[in-house]
């Protein structure tokens, strides 16, 4: 089975499962240690996990925010590198479908090819490069076609319709709707516009439309299940209770557990 087709067999069996949208919780490789970040992912599976996104440490990571970015420098500092996530990427995909989240730097720093190669080896879905723009991801989507790797772009508020439609074109996998303008983290609520984004997206694309970036609770899962999403990805949130809880991976499993009970199909009549 390759990584398109995993991808979309999880968002089909959490339809089937009976919830609105497939849950996507993000997990920082490496942090606060190899072996503890492996328990954490599984946790998440036992939680309710269809899918996770596993975050690369990078030193300069512009997309994320101040519980990401420090979790990221903590790994680094701990000596954490790029094929050590690339094997606990293929640990976690024995259980759930990964997708790995990685800035270009690390990926051209060990070649485009090796790379993909790597992915598809350990059994990856996908890969979201948040610096990487539509017009320079020629190369690399074509790479990791071959290998049956999805590249997962990225939209968010600002992307014109014109634009949106040349990315949803040549999606693969799902469409990564960034629900706020600015860096990953918790916020107080959801955009109103959220299901007017998702609807945009959706009617140029596909593949299934996910929203992440500012969910931090599980109302606010529900409120992008019920704007549309198709797929819902929590970030800060876990890796904040990762940082903060003295038994982090028996708290992560009640938090996506929490999630994933709020995505359940809700009752109609």
């Amino acid at each position: 089975m390759t990584g398109l087709e995993r991808i979309a067999g999880a968002f089909e069996r959490a339809r089937a499962d009976g919830r609105d949208a497939a849950l996507m919780p993000y997990l920082m490789g490496g942090y606060p240690d190899l072996d503890t970040s492996y328990q954490i992912g599984l946790a998440y599976v036992r939680g309710g996990a269809d899918l996770i996104e596993l975050g690369v440490p990078f030193s300069d990571p512009l997309a994320d925010g101040p519980v990401i970015h420090a979790a990221a420098t903590a790994a680094l500092r701990g000596g954490v590198r790029l094929r050590e996530i690339l094997s606990l990427a293929g640990e976690l995909a024995d259980h759930v479908p990964v997708i790995v989240m990685s800035y270009a730097n690390p990926i051209l720093a060990y070649g485009v090819e090796s790379f993909a190669d790597a992915l598809a080896q350990a059994g990856c879905g996908g890969l979201i490069v948040p610096d990487l723009p539509a017009e320079e991801a020629g190369p690399i989507l074509e790479t990791l076609d071959s290998r049956g790797v999805a590249l997962v772009p990225l939209v968010a508020p600002t992307t014109t319709d014109e634009r949106l439609a040349g990315i949803g074109s040549s999606a693969r996998g799902f469409v990564y709707v960034v629900s706020v303008t600015g860096t990953t983290g918790e916020r107080a609520s959801s955009e109103d516009a959220l299901a007017g984004l998702i609807a945009r997206a959706r009617s140029r694309t596909t593949v299934p439309v996910a929203v992440g970036f500012g969910i931090g609770t599980p109302a606010q899962a529900r409120a992008a299940a019920a704007a549309g999403a198709d797929g819902v990805i929590i970030g800060s949130r876990l890796v904040r209770c990762v940082r903060e809880e003295r038994e982090p991976v028996k708290a992560v499993e009640r938090q996506v557990h929490a999630f994933a009970t709020a995505l359940a199909a809700q009752p109609t009549g």
